[in-house]
């Protein structure tokens, strides 16, 4: 059974919607404002995402821009009060799946919900290379000459944006962000552990230090 992340500051509407979807046959997990939704996407699988775009502690749009910088293609349904024409464009560019506008009635989001899940399973997302190693960010899927590699899920959000932008050097707090999606809440040691993990499990000449600065995968571009 997929657990869907329902994003919603309004404790009713939030009730209602999670018991719909209970009921539907779902599981729920609830954050209530934008922090906890960015922590929640990064530590969690979720088969999709429903969002409100107006949040505490940020925004929706926030909360997808780094989920789709991350190279997170879950399906997300914005759900939100906002509904104007350049509200909807600019939901929908920044990469959700579909748009509806509040208030709404329950059967027509679980029918939509449906629909983004089935458009999403036809989803392909482009295989990331270097050298031997393969990140298929569709499946979560990491291989070395042909091996699966066994990843845990902040290791794999790591090398994800490594190798995404192979060839260039990331700050290391830039890089806490694209891998916590700037939750901020982290040890100031974590991503050299990480990195540390990478190396092991994928090779020592993977990843450079560029000291006082940050990591780079690959030669510089």
């Amino acid at each position: 059974m997929q657990t869907i992340l329902l994003v919603e500051d309004d404790p009713l509407l939030a009730d209602a919607i999670a018991a719909a979807l209970r009921q539907d046959g779902w599981q729920v997990d609830h954050a209530a404002d934008a922090a906890a939704a960015r922590i929640a996407v990064v530590d969690h699988a979720y088969g999709a995402v429903l969002l409100d775009l107006g949040l505490p502690h940020g925004s929706g749009l926030g909360v997808l821009a780094a989920m789709r910088e991350r190279y997170d293609a879950t399906p997300v349904l914005i759900i939100t009060a906002r509904d104007q024409l350049g509200d909807r464009i600019r939901g929908l560019d920044a990469g959700a799946d579909d748009y509806l506008v509040k208030p709404f009635p329950i059967d027509e989001l679980l029918a939509r919900l449906r629909a983004v899940l089935r458009r999403s399973q036809g989803r392909v997302a482009p295989l990331l290379r270097y050298k031997g190693i393969v990140v298929d960010p569709a499946r979560r899927h990491v291989t070395r000459n042909g091996e699966p590699v066994r990843l845990g899920a902040h290791e794999y959000r790591t090398l994800l944006a490594l190798i995404e932008r192979q060839g260039q050097a990331i700050a290391r707090d830039r890089l806490e962000d694209l891998v916590y999606g700037g939750s901020g809440a982290i040890e100031s040691n974590t991503i050299a552990v990480y990195v540390h993990q990478l190396r092991r499990k994928l090779g020592d000449e993977l990843i450079a230090t560029v000291h006082g600065y940050g990591y780079r995968l690959g030669e510089e571009s």
